[in-house]
């Protein structure tokens, strides 16, 4: 069976209609959709389209990639219409219409398929791996089981938007700095290649000796004119060696480690993932899902090797019979917040609200430190950026004051 990329025309309303189906061929589709109301016009088979995709280098296909803030408008939508009485498979019909990401209609389609066939809405999901994590596919797999689907999708869908959110404010807060960061580098290499050498040019007949500060200036400009290939291409291979150590086991554990430990930024780091963390604990174990499987899943959406290995030990002393909040204690990344909340939902059998309260103290900590960080970063920015132009300024128009009152 093969995915048809098809266009036709309503019989009723004359209205054109479009999307994608599954068909053992081009006639069953027709017929298929024929018992809709729908007049083919055009198929194309998905197979033969992936063929001239893979001919055709697209440089923006990641621009259409299903984002995280389009799965979560998705699972809003989807939960609104199962909480209406909608049938799920109209519900997944009904959206295959009004998503906007190509990628995304082919796999509500396919999931729209696999339901018709008899399989269970999380292992139709869990088909697609790459955008259905596997913490939407046990979660709404809890909700099957128990009859709550609807809740679930809900919760999926606060969560989903949470994350997007908080990932977009650090994005913003970010985005300034970078961007001085490469235009200030821009427009220091232009000076150093291309003004520098034409002005520092003069100075080789004076006769003097040049200030300290004018031959580094001289120093640079000629290593960077003259060997910016040779520059690129070390930088190219320390770039390609570092993401080639940074990749093994040895190498990720080592970074993450670090990354934990940096000035300013390490704290920052930690307290992003333990909000991820506990966000993700408190939405499984609320949706039904088991404890350790909760678990297993929270320590895969860390993004850092140590924390996860502080989880999967966690996992091994509770199997054991040993309480959460202990192992996470006595490993000393978490803070002793989170350590001492999760002891109390323990003991009062409020975990999942202990959790939740965990992340959104430290999720409104993060945006604040974030927004702290980019009204610092900026002014800073704009003072190195000033401090190197002038350094430039001040190495070239030094010697031709000295030079001047020579002459006088």
């Amino acid at each position: 069976m093969a995915v048809y990329e098809y266009k036709g025309i309503q019989i009723d309303s004359g209205k054109p209609v479009k999307g994608y189906r599954d068909a053992d061929n081009a006639k069953a589709l027709r017929a298929a959709l024929r018992r809709e109301g729908v007049l083919l016009t055009l198929a194309t088979e998905e197979s033969r389209r992936k063929v001239k995709a893979k001919k055709d280098v697209d440089l923006l296909a990641f621009l259409r990639r299903p984002s995280t803030a389009d799965i979560a408008v998705m699972t809003r939508q989807l939960a609104t219409l199962v909480r209406a009485g909608v049938p799920l498979v109209d519900s997944i019909a009904a959206l295959t219409e009004q998503v906007e990401k190509e990628q995304l209609v082919r796999i509500l389609t396919a999931v729209r398929e696999s339901l018709n066939s008899g399989t269970s809405f999380s292992r139709s999901l869990e088909v697609h791996s790459k955008v259905f994590p596997p913490l939407y596919v046990n979660m709404v797999a809890a909700g099957e089981a128990s009859g709550t689907l609807e809740a679930v999708l809900e919760r999926l869908a606060d969560f989903m938007e949470g994350q997007a959110r908080l990932k977009g404010k650090v994005v913003s807060a970010l985005a300034y700095p970078v961007l001085m960061l490469i235009i200030g580098t821009v427009l220091v290499s232009f000076l150093m290649v291309a003004v520098v050498p034409k002005v520092t040019s003069i100075f080789e007949n004076l006769g003097q000796a040049l200030p300290w500060y004018t031959s580094v200036l001289i120093f640079v400009s000629d290593a960077i004119a003259g060997y910016w290939w040779l520059i690129l291409s070390l930088g190219a291979l320390a770039f390609y060696l570092f993401r080639r150590w940074r990749r093994t086991p040895a190498g990720t554990l080592k970074w993450d480690t670090l990354s934990l430990k940096w000035p300013i930024f390490g704290r920052l780091n930690l307290l992003v993932a333990v909000a991820r963390f506990s966000r993700t604990l408190a939405t499984l174990l609320s949706s039904g899902v088991p404890l350790l499987k909760a678990m297993e899943i929270g320590r895969n959406v860390l993004e850092n090797a140590r924390l996860s290995g502080v989880v999967e030990e966690a996992i091994g002393s509770i199997r054991e019979g040993e309480s959460i909040a202990e192992p996470l204690k006595r490993s000393g990344y978490f803070p002793p917040m989170v350590t001492h909340m999760i002891a109390v939902g323990e003991k009062s059998g409020q975990l999942e609200s202990m959790l939740e309260n965990v992340s959104r103290a430290y999720e409104a900590d993060v945006e604040t430190r974030v927004s702290t960080l980019s009204s610092l970063l900026e002014p800073l920015m704009i003072v190195v950026l000033g401090g190197v132009v002038g350094f430039i300024a001040m190495a070239i128009l030094m010697p031709l004051i000295q030079m001047n009152q020579l002459v006088q």
